[in-house]
């Protein structure tokens, strides 16, 4: 194969998944709520998730202190992919398996949100951090792909982009989540001024 041929192969294939993902607007609507309830009621959004999934919750973490496309209050959003102190300390004496879980267990608490990513849904630091978020009450979102692995059985909502290879899906994530971003700042925008909580 030609690299032309490879880059229009690689295209075609990227735009077929994003266009499937229209499929999902229900539940894409439906998360959103869900994030929007936990912000207006003093929760905090939590990202956690490995290698380019860490990078999108960084990604997303961001988007929401800082802004999108509006001005509006930041909303409070932590990735916990960023603290290389806690994230070495706690595997070392602990094990690589618990880095999300403990700082789930040292900062969550009922009424925030945990979103999680794993293309696979099989991440055991993901699974180790949705297990402790449950013990809290935390609401708990996942962010997938195929069938969503083992992680959707401890989501209260589990989003699975439809497919199989691992670039497209996180090609997918950061589509699915600007979408997020800017639902969440559409109502920043409309109703800050009735959640002063919004703006820490």
């Amino acid at each position: 194969m030609s690299d032309s041929d490879f880059i229009h192969a690689t295209l075609t294939a990227h735009l077929a998944v994003i266009r499937d993902l229209a499929t999902l607007t229900p539940q894409i609507a439906q998360i959103a709520d869900q994030m929007w309830a936990g912000l207006t009621s003093g929760g905090r959004i939590f990202w956690l998730g490995n290698g380019g999934s860490a990078a999108d919750c960084q990604h997303l973490a961001a988007e929401l202190v800082g802004r999108f496309a509006r001005e509006r209050p930041g909303l409070a959003s932590i990735a916990l992919t960023t603290d290389t102190s806690i994230l070495t300390s706690v595997a070392n004496d602990y094990g690589f398996n618990q880095i999300f879980a403990r700082q789930v267990a040292a900062l969550c608490r009922a009424g925030d949100v945990v979103m999680a990513l794993s293309t696979s849904g099989n991440s055991p630091n993901v699974l180790r951090a949705l297990e402790t978020a449950a013990q809290l009450g935390v609401t708990r979102i996942g962010l997938s792909g195929g069938d969503g692995g083992q992680m959707r059985q401890l989501c209260d909502h589990c989003l699975c982009v439809p497919a199989t290879n691992t670039a497209r899906i996180q090609e997918a994530h950061i589509v699915i989540g600007h979408l997020w971003c800017d639902l969440l700042e559409q109502r920043a925008v409309t109703v800050a001024s009735e959640f002063p909580q919004l703006d820490r």
